[in-house]
């Protein structure tokens, strides 16, 4: 029964192509193909923009949005936050049945993916590649798409996520994004004269180093099961998903062996993570280290930089942090995974709406000084290369510490690691996927079968027939 309403669910979905691609409009115009790309600029046009900020960071976006009202007056940009990225896809999920969906809406890859099953965004690759002049009411011009520069300074792996979906089509721009970094206790290294390991066979010696100085810790704490093994699949070459085509590969004899591995290291109480502790490891990673159960190491978000300040109730701080990238398959071709919103445009039938959104999202992607101040509010990483070029920005991550500075000196990190970004194919099931190569990690590590061999294949079995059944195959 319940493989029967996955399969019903998918099924609505799909029905909701034809409002897309069936609906005619005015003039024998298609909805949600554009009709032209002149913009016109007198004309006045409302776009909705749905995302997921804060007080703070929605302070910086309507600052930007008066300052872009003085280049587009007659673009009035009503913007709304949506709880959290799971609420902004729910929600946009239903409304797209009704073809009420936002013009502009933060999102995650698979958001996309899910929307797509009723072509209900905009390929943006028509509109990057437009070549035609817009004239400012400030008397500026620009191109409407997005010139070679512009495109060249994106960072790569930021903007490649935007073709994640098999298909070689453009679905998004990066908006602000994180990714894993390694915490430690840098005043604890330097006390016992321990290097930061840039490799995972480095950090399991590293642990077991740290285990003979302090028996009473656990020397890792890894926040994200899930990104651990994704992050395995990416650095060792081995398969994890596809967009097209069969879509679970992760069940195979390479990822088995490191399960097993980071299995042993569990069991060596090398490490822990987030849900096997019961919560996220920073809470661990902050204690004092005269505190039993505390880590010397931990990896997690870099825009949770924030949580892995270890002050004292009186201000004081523990310890000072150091942060660097976190450790490697293969140091000399690095992966790290890509994370935090991008922004995504939906069909209208009314193309000035569409042009209207495609120039409110090239300002906010590709303004330096929005990128900086954004960055500086949110923790989150710019997504240009040349952020620093903002002069209160380039200070401010020159006077970064592992301190009060700590998320500042996370963001140097992944600016210094910029080439090594990576992104998973996004496809109609890529979150299921994720999800259960995020519970296996769990049930293997924590397994008391006699056969742990037997058990490990079994946990990887079931998750990719989970993945199949959630996908309605």
């Amino acid at each position: 029964m319940k493989r029967r309403i996955v399969s019903l669910v998918l099924a609505l979905l799909m029905m909701t192509v034809s409002l897309f691609t069936v609906t005619s409009c005015a003039g024998g115009q298609v909805a949600g193909e554009l009709s032209t790309f002149e913009f016109d600029t007198e004309t006045p046009v409302t776009i909705t923009f749905y995302h997921t900020m804060g007080e703070s960071l929605r302070a910086v976006l309507d600052k930007y949005i008066a300052k872009f009202n003085e280049l587009y007056p007659n673009i009035t940009v009503e913007h709304k936050q949506v709880g959290g990225y799971d609420d902004v896809r729910e929600q946009i999920k239903t409304e797209i049945t009704v073809g009420d969906q936002p013009n502009i809406a933060y999102c995650y890859p698979d958001h996309v993916a899910l929307y797509n099953l009723a072509q209900a965004v905009q390929t943006l690759d028509t509109l990057i590649a437009a070549e035609n002049v817009v004239t400012r009411a400030d008397g500026t011009t620009e191109t409407l798409g997005l010139t070679q520069e512009q495109i060249d300074n994106f960072i790569d792996g930021y903007y490649e996520e935007g073709k994640a979906f098999g298909d070689g089509k453009m679905y998004t721009l990066p908006m602000s994004k994180s990714t894993e970094v390694l915490y430690y206790n840098k005043t604890f290294f330097k006390e016992n004269n321990l290097a930061v390991p840039t490799t995972w066979d480095e950090l399991e010696q590293t642990c077991k180093k740290i285990l003979e100085i302090d028996p009473e810790c656990i020397p890792l704490g890894y926040d994200s099961e899930a990104n651990w093994f994704i992050t395995m699949c990416e650095q060792l070459g081995t398969p994890y998903t596809s967009a097209t085509g069969e879509h679970f590969l992760f069940d195979n004899e390479e990822n088995h062996a490191f399960v097993t591995k980071f299995r042993d290291w569990y069991n060596n109480r090398y490490v822990t993570t987030q849900e096997l502790s019961g919560g996220y490891t920073s809470a661990l990673f902050t204690k004092s280290p005269a505190e039993v159960g505390n880590c010397y190491m931990c990896i997690g978000s870099s825009a949770g930089a924030n949580h892995q300040i270890p002050k004292n109730d009186d201000g004081s701080f523990k310890f000072e942090v150091g942060i660097a990238s976190i450790p490697q398959a293969n140091a000399a071709n690095p992966k790290v995974i890509s994370q935090g919103p991008s922004l995504c445009i939906f069909k209208k039938a009314n193309a000035q709406e569409v042009l209207a959104s495609w120039l409110f999202v090239k300002y906010l992607t590709t303004t330096v000084d929005f990128q900086a101040e954004f960055g500086m509010t949110s923790g989150y990483v710019p997504v240009l290369e040349n952020v620093t070029d903002n002069a209160v920005y380039a200070e401010e991550l020159a006077n970064a510490d592992g301190y009060e500075g700590l998320p500042l000196l996370a963001t140097q990190v992944c600016l210094e690691q910029m080439d090594a970004y990576y992104t998973s194919p996004a496809f109609n099931g890529s979150s299921t996927a994720r999800d259960e190569v995020g519970k296996l990690m769990q049930i293997c590590m924590t397994t008391t079968e006699s056969d742990v061999a037997a058990a490990i294949k079994k946990a990887f079995a079931d998750a990719v027939a989970e993945c199949k059944y959630q996908a309605g195959e």
